[in-house]
């Protein structure tokens, strides 16, 4: 299936009214940047929604960016799926803004999408003021030893986070004394 970014657009403005559906999955539908703007308008007034896949839908920095701003005052969505989808450190920059006050999303996969240390930082602030965030899924994103770092010195503070996925990324395959430390302390599982 390919909806493209015109089945998008038609989806998100049934998804303005829709009181029903809880799930939906466009993965690899090539909704684009177009589509997840669409999409975004929808999730800002849309409460019944509490799964979204947009995977490998190339809806790039811009589309991350309107995702975010909706996730800044949508209190439904609990998981969202953008693995491969070329959102880029600004992306990630934007989406772990708008971590620090959601208090829905449970659930984040932003695998393969070349976040980088610069949005590997951002989210590991977004992790100290974030309360609802269970597991992140940063597999595959350029991430190196400082973000990898950063983002277990937040589970110090974080108590909600129970998975975070760095596999893939350019970090030592051992953990340190210090990660191991972290994971035990905080009780969440760090995949490397």
């Amino acid at each position: 299936n390919s909806i493209g970014n015109e089945g998008a657009l038609a989806l998100s403005e049934a998804l303005k009214t829709n009181t029903t559906l809880t799930t939906l999955d466009l993965w690899n539908n090539s909704t684009g940047e177009e589509g997840a703007l669409a999409l975004s308008e929808a999730l800002k007034t849309n409460t019944t929604l509490t799964t979204l896949n947009l995977g490998d839908n190339s809806i790039g920095n811009e589309g991350a960016l309107a995702l975010s701003e909706a996730l800044k005052t949508n209190t439904a969505l609990t998981t969202l799926h953008l693995w491969n989808n070329s959102i880029g450190k600004e992306g990630g920059l934007e989406l772990s803004e708008a971590l620090k006050t959601n208090t829905a999303l449970a659930t984040l996969n932003l695998r393969y999408n070349s976040i980088g240390n610069e949005g590997a930082l951002a989210l590991s602030e977004a992790l100290k003021a974030n309360t609802t965030l269970t597991t992140l899924n940063l597999r595959s994103n350029s991430i190196w030893e400082e973000g990898a770092l950063a983002l277990s010195e937040a589970l110090k503070t974080n108590t909600t986070l129970t998975t975070l996925d760095l596999r893939g990324n350019s970090i030592e395959k051992e953990r340190t004394p210090a990660q191991t430390n972290v994971s035990k302390a905080s009780g969440c599982d760090i995949l490397t």
